[in-house]
């Protein structure tokens, strides 16, 4: 993705030099643009395949959502997160399903988990400090709303999510 990335970048900076970004600045976003649509892609095509499309479309989109809100932690590579992101959203809603008290207690759990940890940005993310608490309910609200839908796929994306938010590793202090 990187060099494909970079590809579209110069042609892009080829054709308009005066009125684009910097080749780099281009490739970064075209990058993240590239790698999501990568991932939308598969987990869609490994759904169609398999008769699950609802299910894998909807993991990774309630995934993705409370992503937005509650930051978490990031895989060291591109190529690393695709992968990963591609077999969670694929794999997770094929193997477990619940309802019922289980339900409750992922519900539950992932509720608590928002509560203590979140919002959890990347450290690159350049996101104010201020937002923190709206963020934080905002990612309390979504969870909260599966008490109500009762969703196996949406609670076990949420959970899923919600762990990635819980600082495993201690950060230093700066």
């Amino acid at each position: 993705m990187n060099t494909l990335s970079h590809k579209i970048a110069a042609a892009i900076k080829k054709a308009n030099p005066e009125e684009t970004y910097s080749v780099e600045i281009m490739q970064y976003s075209l990058g993240i643009i590239l790698n999501t649509l990568l991932i939308i892609t598969a987990t869609a095509m490994i759904g169609l395949l398999t008769g699950h499309f609802g299910e894998f479309m909807t993991f990774l989109l309630s995934c993705s959502i409370l992503r937005l809100t509650s930051g978490g932690f990031h895989l060291k590579t591109a190529r690393a997160c695709n992968l990963f992101s591609i077999l969670l959203c694929t794999l997770i809603p094929y193997l477990f399903s619940f309802s019922g008290a289980a339900l409750t207690v992922i519900n539950m759990t992932s509720l608590l988990i928002m509560l203590l940890f979140a919002p959890n940005p990347d450290t690159n993310a350049r996101m104010p400090v201020k937002l923190y608490p709206l963020l934080k309910i905002i990612s309390i609200l979504l969870v909260s709303l599966n008490f109500f839908i009762h969703s196996s796929v949406i609670g076990l994306a949420f959970i899923v999510q919600s762990l990635t938010v819980i600082p495993w590793i201690r950060r230093e202090k700066q």
